[in-house]
């Protein structure tokens, strides 16, 4: 029998076979189409018994990466095209244009994007969004959260949490769709005029439940990304708490030189 190939990482053994066969996928040394190698090549490569390989191609599958075909064994699923996140998506003119930001996007990438609405009503504001809106932790505000899917997949979860005294004036915002533009071309219909939108990145392991949302391997590399809603009259009247699987976006922000 054959030894295992460097790169894996710590834990039990299936799992750092089934980490290195994700990262031959996402490193594209396996190709969208390939096939994954069968059961006795994986024991012949790593040295390992049969039912350690069925446990790591469980932990494969769960990634979201591969499909299994019966009589044919595991293929390298197509991944949807890389979505580039840019500091201008949030634009008036594609507001006012009826233009969501991710589907915008979503668009101009060539892929087919598809929002599921998880849950809209009220909900006890988390602290660190309360803070965010300059609210006491708990307090009531309208939540909003969304699974974003990609040609098929999912590759983002997003809740935005708005103050219940701004929207219990705005229907269209308890609605799950909220007409072209988005929650924000709501707010802009009712004088919430904004000045900027600030957003916070961490990159970090997805915990064992994002990554079972997301279709990834457990500790996964995800991307999560806080942004507030700011008015010209200095109001933030959403903050987003949103994960995204890290290998799918790509950020692009334009600084200015400038005061």
């Amino acid at each position: 029998m054959g030894t295992a190939a460097g790169g894996v990482g710590s834990g039990p053994r299936y799992v750092q076979i089934a980490d290195e066969i994700v990262q031959q996928i996402r490193a594209g040394v396996l190709k969208p189409g390939d096939m994954v190698p069968s059961e006795s090549e994986l024991v012949d490569r790593y040295g390992v018994s049969g039912g350690t390989i069925r446990k790591a191609m469980v932990e494969v599958r769960a990634s979201g990466l591969v499909e299994t075909r019966h009589g044919k064994g595991s293929i390298v699923k197509n991944r949807p095209p890389v979505r580039h996140r840019s500091s201008d998506r949030f634009r008036r003119s594609l507001r006012q244009g009826g233009q969501a930001a991710y589907l915008a996007e979503s668009a101009q990438s060539g892929a087919t994007a598809k929002v599921s609405v998880l849950y809209i009503g009220p909900m006890e504001a988390p602290e660190d969004a309360a803070e965010r809106l300059g609210v006491p932790a708990g307090t009531q505000v309208l939540a909003r959260r969304r699974l974003y899917f990609r040609n098929g997949i999912p590759v983002e979860t997003a809740t935005s949490y708005l103050p219940w005294d701004v929207v219990k004036e705005i229907p269209e915002l308890f609605a799950e769709n909220p007409g072209g533009g988005g929650i924000y071309a709501r707010l802009e219909d009712h004088g919430h005029e904004f000045a900027e939108f600030v957003e916070t990145l961490q990159a970090r392991p997805a915990s064992k439940a994002e990554a079972s949302e997301l279709a990834l391997s457990p500790g996964a590399p995800v991307v999560h990304l806080i942004r507030e809603a700011r008015t010209v009259a200095g109001l933030v009247v959403e903050v987003c708490d949103t994960l995204m699987a890290a290998d799918q976006f790509v950020f692009e922000y334009r600084i200015p030189a400038d005061d």
